[in-house]
């Protein structure tokens, strides 16, 4: 989240207050939390890993990418995230659908007056 450009392109007033919990303090105070009590009353810790952060992190400690995420999984894991979910797919997911609707636009470009330009964007943080 300290990438984060707050260009409010992708969020509503309730997303950001939901963003603003979910920051580096809030996460080592939840860590800590856990460690100190009992496991059935744990917080529930999952990360997200987008696909564009794996390449950065096998470049700057000279792995391979599989390697990278299976570090960084580890690491995570280590120190107490429950759950560690690599988002690829999900990005996968969202450049079909992109495609799918330009395809639709494209091809009611001559009927509907607002078909075209489509905007598309992915967060630049």
């Amino acid at each position: 989240l300290s990438d984060c450009l707050a260009c409010d392109s992708c969020m509503t007033l309730e997303e950001g207050a939901r963003v603003f919990q979910q920051n580096q303090k809030e996460f080592f105070h939840i860590l800590n939390l856990n460690k100190k009590c009992d496991t059935s009353k744990h917080k529930v810790l999952a990360v997200s890993i987008c696909p564009q952060s794996l390449p950065y992190f096998a470049a700057k400690f000279n792995l391979s990418v599989n390697e990278a995420a299976k570090r960084l999984c580890g690491f995570l894991k280590s120190l107490g995230v429950h759950y560690v979910f690599d988002t690829t797919i999900a990005a996968d997911f969202s450049i079909l659908e992109s495609q799918r609707e330009f395809v639709q636009r494209y091809q009611r470009r001559n009927q509907e007056e607002h078909a075209l330009p489509m905007f598309a964007s992915a967060c630049p943080g």
